[in-house]
């Protein structure tokens, strides 16, 4: 109807039945570089475990595998392996593996199980399985590897209080993927690069899911410091989709310190029937796109009976531009309320509108706002002025901004988006912490 949200990003309804079909448990319930040391910091400090290597062109899976000269060679080698805690599973960089590489085995949170790489390259690259790393286990850290063009999921977590770090995952339906019964996990530092392809699905009009750089399904998981870019793709459904971080059914997360670039959306919330999405956290992200479409946020209130309400979403200090000219700021549907999303001390510039809300309407002040302004009702000491970012894609403000150092709600975090202090009297409002 005229006025309303463009809602094109609502593929979150389809992500637990596609994750139940790739063999989950569905919906029943500055780029980063590789992490220095993950592997020797991780032995370090469980005592003293086992490393294996792992050699795509000189190793032997008749080899016992525990020196580089005597590694092992293929994936099916890695899996009929009993890791136990301590232990680390080294690849070669510039190999490169293709197929399915389940791990199980629990580690312990002093005694985790790393997967990583060794030698000199690229990172080891494993590519083409439905999963490309299907990791079963709790207590894992996976750094330092590629994963790329899987079936489903660069990485998929099924297990709690695993670690991702400096990793590439590319060209997939989603780059990482937190089940719904996977708890506590870490995903920082990595490469979340290009996951555009859509799963197209079969059952009616409102059930593609695909192209999203980290989907949650979990919850209390840590999304921190990575870049997730290109993930947008063609929908027979919604005309293009995709999300840099989506939550289905997921609670308590927390999504900070993220630079996003080239996606349909930032992100977007909902739950299945029964279940919740309640307490997610979005915070000191920077966030870009010369897409046509496109949005920040999509969330929804109790009128949504498929997929509200969302409560308690909190999205503060991040900086946004989206220069389309049908991009969105914030939507907030189906009977927004202030317990549904709470907005503070953002920095949004669209070429769109800049946010909308029915019903009661968000909580949401201490904003600087760009663009058309949409259909909410702007907090007391929220502002329409330009901003004057440095570039479309530097979104540090100019000297002279009228929002450099304009002062912001306090907040729980300490430092911004480039690990600056915040200020001492309290936070200014976007992800970096500028003065005049």
């Amino acid at each position: 109807m005229a006025g309303a949200p463009i809602l094109r990003c609502a593929g979150v309804a389809a992500a637990g039945a596609l994750l139940l079909a790739s063999g989950g448990t569905g919906a029943a319930h500055a780029a980063p570089a590789d992490i220095p040391g993950t592997a020797q910091a991780a032995t370090a400090s469980t005592a003293k475990g086992t490393t294996y290597y792992v050699d795509a062109s000189r190793g032997s899976d008749d080899a016992p595998g525990t020196s580089a000269k005597t590694a092992w060679k293929s994936l099916a080698r890695v899996e009929r392996a009993a890791f136990k805690p301590g232990d680390t599973v080294a690849f070669k960089r510039g190999g490169k593996w293709s197929g399915q590489l389940t791990l199980r085995g629990d580690g312990t949170a002093q005694q985790r199980i790393t997967l990583t790489s060794y030698g000199l390259g690229s990172r080891p690259r494993i590519s083409g399985g439905a999963d490309c790393l299907d990791v079963r286990g709790s207590y894992w850290i996976i750094a330092n590897v590629q994963v790329s063009g899987c079936g489903w999921a660069g990485v998929e977590l099924r297990g709690s209080y695993n670690v991702v770090a400096g990793v590439r995952a590319e060209k997939s339906v989603a780059g990482v993927v937190v089940d719904d019964q996977s708890h506590h996990n870490t995903i920082r530092d990595s490469q979340i690069v290009g996951n555009d392809r859509m799963v197209a699905g079969t059952n009616g009009p409102d059930d593609d899911a695909g192209a999203f750089g980290i989907l949650l399904n979990g919850d209390d998981n840590l999304v921190r410091r990575n870049l997730i870019t290109g993930s947008s793709a063609p929908s027979p459904d919604y005309g293009q989709d995709g999300a840099a971080v989506e939550i289905y059914n997921g609670d308590r997360n927390r999504v900070d310190f993220n630079v996003t670039r080239q996606n349909d959306a930032f992100t977007e919330l909902g739950h299945a029937p029964g279940k919740t999405a309640a307490g997610n956290v979005f915070a000191y992200n920077v966030v870009t796109s010369s897409l046509e479409h496109g949005s920040f946020l999509v969330t929804r209130g109790a009128q949504d009976k498929g997929l509200g309400p969302v409560a308690n979403t909190l999205v503060e200090n991040n900086s946004v531009y989206l220069t389309g000219a049908k991009t969105e700021g914030w939507t907030c549907y189906a009977g927004c309320a202030p317990g549904i999303l709470k907005l503070r001390n953002n920095v949004v510039k669209v070429g769109g509108r800049t946010g909308w809300e029915d019903a009661k309407g968000a909580d949401e002040d201490t904003g600087v706002y760009a663009g058309g302004r949409g259909t909410f009702t702007p907090g007391p000491r929220s502002a329409f002025v330009e901003p004057q970012f440095v570039s479309t894609t530097d979104l540090h403000l100019r000297t002279g901004s009228p929002a450099a150092g304009r002062a912001g709600e306090p907040t729980k975090y300490h430092t911004d988006v480039e690990g600056k202090p915040v200020p001492t009297d309290g936070p200014r409002v976007g992800a970096y912490q500028e003065t005049r």
